[in-house]
């Protein structure tokens, strides 16, 4: 039985759960199927981070939103495998910009066959995703297309840099409602579409799922300063000594006080590992940690906001039990 995110523990509703775990194991089936291909060793290559694993938060929160309407429609099903294929050719992209040398625990494409098959692997999933989406409709194959330039978008902002006079805290913010809330507000929003839900839940949705995706891309950065490798089963301080912008630092930077600005000046101008312990203890004790942490909540907050107006019942209060997980997480 697939093991579902640990987001869902909090939701009461046993026979909800049961339901989505039932569909995700007909979704496994699907995903491994969607990234076989005649040629063995582009299948190896194209299924490398499907096999791997993963949590599988996007599949599993359309399947949920599906509960909405009619869940046993078909298209919701494949609607699922689109959402984590494409979010796995973006892994695959993104772990090249990053040079990154794992992912979900296993070496990432690039360092076994080379950036050049990295990006081209990326690039197949994104066609693979686009083949499936083109026979759930129109509107499906609309949204996945904006959906597909947001996430290209976010990622060229992200490499640019925030545009003269611009606010870098808030080009941070854009860069991920682009890169990751973009696919997960997509998810909620299919779910509800291709079930038959009625049509004036999409909106709610799609603001939640863009929403919890900025929320859960903030918790990461506070994870990374904040959690011991035995909670998060990451080393602390990776994103500080790859240079990796993160919400602490950019609030950081507009403390005026002299040791905020000797702090900030540490952490920007190329810190090398020895002074990472350190670096890590002063901003542990800075309240620069409790403002990102209220930021943070925020966000999950107005999640729950906008899925206030859904109707009353499992869905909603597993979309709630979703935020304040995503929100609490430690790893």
């Amino acid at each position: 039985m697939i093991k579902l995110p640990s987001q869902l523990r909090l939701v009461s509703d046993r026979k909800l759960l049961a339901n989505i775990e039932a569909r995700m194991e007909i979704v496994e089936q699907k995903l491994i199927d969607a990234t076989k291909h005649t040629d063995s060793m582009v299948e190896s290559m194209a299924s490398h981070l499907a096999r791997a694993g993963g949590k599988r938060l996007r599949p599993v929160l359309l399947l949920l939103t599906a509960e909405l309407g009619d869940p046993n429609q078909p298209d919701v099903l494949d609607a699922a495998v689109v959402m984590e294929i494409t979010h796995l050719a973006t892994l695959y992209h993104d772990d090249v910009m990053d040079q990154a040398s794992k992912r979900r625990g296993v070496d990432s494409a690039h360092i076994v066959w080379g950036n050049n098959v990295a990006i081209l692997t990326g690039d197949l999933l994104f066609a693979r995703a686009s083949n499936i989406v083109s026979g759930l409709g129109e509107e499906a194959l609309k949204l996945q297309a904006k959906v597909f330039e947001q996430l290209v978008l976010g990622q060229l902002h992200e490499t640019i840099g925030p545009a003269e006079g611009q606010d870098p805290l808030e080009h941070y913010l854009e860069v991920l409602r682009d890169k990751t809330g973009s696919l997960i507000a997509l998810s909620a929003r299919l779910g509800a579409l291709l079930s038959g839900a009625d049509k004036s839940l999409q909106e709610p949705l799609q603001l939640f799922g863009e929403r919890i995706g900025v929320a859960f891309q903030l918790v990461d950065d506070l994870i990374d300063i904040e959690s011991t490798k035995e909670q998060s089963g990451k080393v602390a301080g990776t994103d500080l000594l790859a240079g990796v912008p993160t919400l602490p630092v950019l609030l950081l930077s507009k403390y005026k006080d002299q040791a905020s600005r000797d702090l900030h000046a540490k952490i920007t101008g190329g810190l090398e590992e020895p002074e990472l312990a350190s670096v890590l203890a002063e901003l542990r004790a800075h309240p620069v940690m409790a403002q990102a942490r209220a930021e943070t909540v925020r966000w999950g907050e107005s999640a729950i906001e906008a899925v206030s107006q859904l109707p009353a019942g499992s869905v909603r209060d597993a979309l709630i039990a979703f935020a304040n997980a995503v929100v609490d997480r430690k790893g």
